[in-house]
């Protein structure tokens, strides 16, 4: 008995057959494409191991949901694209290592984010104003964005005349600063010298102001005070240095200095588009693999041979019964 060869499954199996054939021989072909190339700096002081995140119905960390969400934004990043990985702590960024495709070597990337961890830092301050600038001039030496993850808490506190002066060219390297962190006031952990968790840094155990260059205005109404030998005056100032919250508005001040942009890292917005907005986009020549759209086709072509065999068979006894008339 001769085969149909008007029989739908049998178009659709023999067509599936066709495309599994050309998952095998299909070539790669080149296309131009919009790609990203950036610099990744993480912050790695103390604040951000403030647990004020949760992930699985589970308090995590500002540095864990920063890792967490650069690894989300490179997998979505387009092929090709570049990655280079620096960590931040004191006054200066560490660069891990330079660009690297974003694709073709993503495991070894994602296996250094997840390394990434706060005992990595080789001094307890935090310049994040001085270690922002020099991650800029970082960028710009490997010509890439940057993106820069920080809570924004400057340790000791920054003296009253404000921070250092930004000396580079506004807006000449583009990217993103990611305030980390919840909006309220949060105990920050504390650490044997072992670094095993043993409480939360106390009020007595941080600066609560700069004591560095001239004193503030009003220093000379302060108990103590003397204008030779204490003009900051005699007591010890009180705050809330030792509890952290994202610096927004300082974050926002040192974007505009910069040019840079500015993103709360949050799950209702996905970094990525913030990141696009911010980035440049550099076309470049691409290779395109066909394989997984011929399999996917395929596959299609399987499970509409099978799982519509019953709406053939009625349509080819409608045909045939007509025919018969």
């Amino acid at each position: 008995m001769r085969p149909d060869l008007r029989d739908p499954r049998l178009i659709l199996l023999t067509l599936a057959a066709a495309l599994l054939i050309a998952t095998f021989v299909a070539p790669q072909t080149q296309v131009m494409r919009p790609g990203y190339d950036l610099l990744a700096v993480i912050d790695i002081t103390g604040s951000m191991n403030v647990r004020d995140y949760a992930a699985s119905g589970k308090p995590i960390s500002r540095l864990e949901k920063a890792k967490a969400a650069l690894r989300a934004l490179i997998v979505s990043l387009p092929c090709p694209s570049h990655v280079a990985l620096g960590v931040f702590t004191e006054r200066r960024p560490f660069l891990l290592f330079e660009p690297i495709d974003a694709c073709a070597d993503f495991s070894p990337l994602e296996a250094a984010i997840t390394a990434i961890d706060w005992r990595m830092a080789w001094e307890g301050d935090s310049r994040i104003s001085a270690g922002l600038f020099r991650a800029i001039d970082m960028a710009r030496e490997l010509k890439t964005d940057l993106l820069f993850f920080t809570d924004g808490q400057e340790a000791p506190p920054l003296p009253p005349s404000g921070g250092p002066a930004f000396e580079g060219k506004v807006g000449e390297t583009r990217g993103l600063i990611v305030g980390t962190g919840g909006y309220d006031l949060s105990p920050i952990p504390k650490f044997d010298d072992r670094g095993r968790e043993v409480g939360f840094v106390a009020s007595d155990e941080v600066p609560h102001e700069s004591r560095f260059g001239l004193p503030p205005k009003g220093a000379e109404q302060r108990e103590g005070y003397n204008a030779r030998n204490a003009p900051f005056g005699a007591t010890a100032a009180v705050g809330v240095e030792h509890l952290s919250a994202v610096k927004e508005d300082y974050l926002r001040t040192l974007a505009e200095k910069t040019g840079l942009a500015y993103a709360h890292l949050s799950d209702n917005a996905p970094l990525l588009d913030h990141y696009r907005a911010a980035g440049t986009a550099r076309m470049r020549s691409g290779t395109l693999d066909l394989r997984p759209f011929f399999g996917g086709a395929s596959a299609a072509c399987l499970f509409g041979a099978f799982s519509l065999a019953q709406l053939f068979e009625r349509l080819a006894r409608k045909s045939a019964r007509a025919a018969q008339k």
